[in-house]
């Protein structure tokens, strides 16, 4: 058995402008790629590069930087079009050369055999040929780092902290970060008028060195005072301020600011926002800030398709309002079917319908409350047949920087036919949840970790039972190499179903199924369960799950990812691993600024009779 999914999804907003190109992932489909420019005046030219003694690495990014080359084939402006263009490659030049610590090197650029600095204001080329164009570049010896100094109130601070030590490098990336950082460290002590005040970077030619003295000037210690906030027009004002968090007068710190920025940009309601510092304190000392943001579109709609060689095509629309009622209040109506080809009985379709609705902000700015109407008709790969509709409303509220507690109450009607028959339950469940998520990149992590525990209790009323469920997973990343280059990725989750007598007396839906590419790839989507004699899926009331991945780097954008997953499905409230599946594969990620594009082919290693031969999975983000 094969199985195949792919998708695509299609967001139309209610205005648009006309379109004379597309691009997906920044791959031009149709259309020109860029508008054409009329050059008024047309110049050509022909540019010559020379490296010099610089190595392979080097010369590739002189190269890169160098445009006068790479735009070879488009005209300048004039004569003075081409001048233009060679003092700024050799300030771009110069700056890839003092980033490779190679103060010592020189760059001259000629036209028609004359160096740029020689020529008249208003220099006349012979245009009967391309004006010829030398960019000779002699690198010079790599410097690396002499005395190293911090002065004023940066002073007693040590510079290795700072990656600045002597006979280390010495680009001046480098020296700029080191800088950047010490004066991020200054203000996160409460101080936001500190600034530099000297930054000298003195290169001894004779010793090969760079001596750096940095100053810094801290201020005053000051909290967040008056927030101003400018150009909201249909969000309110009040609920920017006050979502925003910065409006408590605590001690003013840069991170409260950029996590300010973040939960803001998260609502979804606006397509910049910007907050904006005063240069000088407000007279009882405090901070004045000023919140900058501009609304985006409120309503959307989409649609998608998707198919899969076992399950068949599938269809699916989404209508959304980002901004019902003023303060981000998100409203979307959502609809799918799937299965569609698999077979011709349209009764055997899988069917969804449903409606969310969010508050941020409610009642507090650190509380979301959130409630779900859903109605739907499942039979994943003939294990089950279920018909169920759920009401749900729940809050979640931000304990800090990265615990999450999540609470409320679930009511669900659920109508299924599987391995113990035809039967209705009626369940009611008070789901709880406690999340901490450290991670460095929610799409893409480099680091940290990713802990969650779930409780679900549940009451039954048709038969009077009482069942409970305990889910719990990490997930934990380690970076190696100084891009990170290699990322070391580890999952492990569990869940147990206690309570009720029998396992007919848990609805299907919430036993527990293995397989896919949310557990062990390779596997149908819930494949992995005990069977019956009939080999009629039960599923369980336990589960373990593992997976490793090697997350490489091969370009800036395209990595590889072997992968191995491995899980058992047990009848028991506590795995008895006697029935132990893994499925090993390999993936394709692409970067892209909205995270990862994912492609997985994965193959079971310990495959059902009639299973699946391989399994291929795609999505957006880090697989866990």
């Amino acid at each position: 058995m094969v199985t195949f999914t792919a998708s695509a999804v299609v967001i139309g907003l209610l205005t648009a402008s006309p379109a004379h190109a597309l691009k997906l992932f920044g791959i031009n489909l149709f259309g020109s790629e860029e508008e054409t420019i009329e050059v008024i005046n047309p110049v050509r030219y022909d540019a010559t590069l020379s490296t010099g003694d610089a190595d392979s690495d080097l010369a590739e990014r002189l190269e890169n930087a160098a445009s006068l080359v790479n735009d070879e084939e488009q005209p300048v402006s004039g004569d003075l079009g081409i001048v233009i263009k060679a003092r700024e490659d050799r300030d771009r030049l110069v700056a890839v050369l003092y980033e490779e610590a190679r103060y010592g090197g020189t760059v001259h650029i000629s036209i028609e055999g004359v160096d740029i600095d020689a020529l008249p204001p208003n220099p006349t080329f012979d245009h009967s040929r391309p004006v010829p164009v030398t960019v000779s570049i002699i690198p010079g010896p790599v410097f690396r780092l002499g005395s190293v100094r911090f002065e004023g109130d940066a002073a007693g601070r040590d510079p290795a902290d700072y990656d600045l030590v002597p006979g280390g490098e010495a680009g001046s990336r480098v020296i700029l970060k080191a800088s950047e950082r010490l004066l991020i460290d200054v203000k996160a002590e409460g101080r936001p008028l500190a600034r530099l005040t000297e930054r000298q970077v003195t290169a001894d030619h004779r010793t090969l060195t760079v001596d750096v003295v940095t100053g810094v000037v801290s201020g005053p210690e000051a909290d967040f005072g008056a927030v101003t906030v400018k150009g909201s027009r249909t969000v309110k004002a009040d609920f920017i301020r006050r979502y925003s968090r910065l409006d408590k007068g605590d001690r003013y710190s840069p991170e409260q600011l950029r996590k300010a920025s973040e939960r803001l940009r998260e609502l979804g309601v606006f397509s910049s926002i910007t907050i904006r510092e005063a240069e000088a304190l407000a007279p009882d000392g405090t901070l004045p800030l000023t919140i900058e943001v501009s609304e985006g579109k409120h309503r959307y709609f989409g649609f998608g398709a998707e198919y899969s060689s076992l399950d068949g095509a599938g269809l699916q629309g989404y209508w959304g309002h980002r901004n019902l009622f003023g303060e981000a209040e998100a409203l979307r109506i959502e609809g799918k079917v799937s299965g569609i080809g698999a077979t011709t009985d349209v009764t055997t379709f899988d069917y969804s319908a449903g409606i969310v609705f969010t508050k941020p902000g409610f009642p507090v700015p650190e509380a979301t409350f959130e409630s779900r109407l859903e109605a739907k008709s499942e039979t994943p790969d003939d294990i089950y047949e279920a018909q169920t509709v759920i009401g749900s409303a729940g809050l979640s509220y931000e304990l800090n920087e990265t615990d999450t507690l999540k609470a409320g109450g679930e009511i669900a009607w659920i109508n299924a036919d599987d391995a113990f028959g035809e039967n209705d339950y009626l369940t009611f469940s008070v789901p709880v949840a406690f999340e901490r998520d450290a991670r460095d990149n929610k799409l893409d992590p480099t680091e940290g970790y990713w802990a969650t525990i779930s409780a679900k209790p549940s009451y039954e009323f048709f038969n009077g039972n009482v069942f409970s469920s305990f889910e719990g997973s990490l997930s934990g990343y380690l970076g190696l190499g100084a891009e990170d280059n290699f990322v070391l990725a580890g999952k492990v989750s569990a869940g147990t179903l206690i309570g009720a007598e029998d396992l007919a007396d848990i609805p299907v839906t919430r036993r527990f199924f293995a397989g896919g590419g949310g557990s062990v790839r390779g596997y149908a989507f819930r494949e992995i369960s005990p069977y019956n004699d009939a080999e009629e899926a039960l599923g369980g009331r336990s589960y373990a799950l593992a997976s490793f991945e090697v997350r490489t780097k091969i370009t800036e954008n395209i990595g590889l990812v072997p992968f191995i997953d491995v899980g058992t499905v047990s009848t028991e409230i506590v795995p008895d691993f006697s029935d132990i599946r893994a499925g090993a594969g390999i993936g394709i990620r692409y970067a892209t600024p909205f995270g990862p594009l994912r492609l997985d082919v994965a193959v079971p290693l310990r495959k059902y009779d009639g299973g699946s031969d391989y399994g291929i999975y795609a999505g957006i983000g880090q697989s866990f």
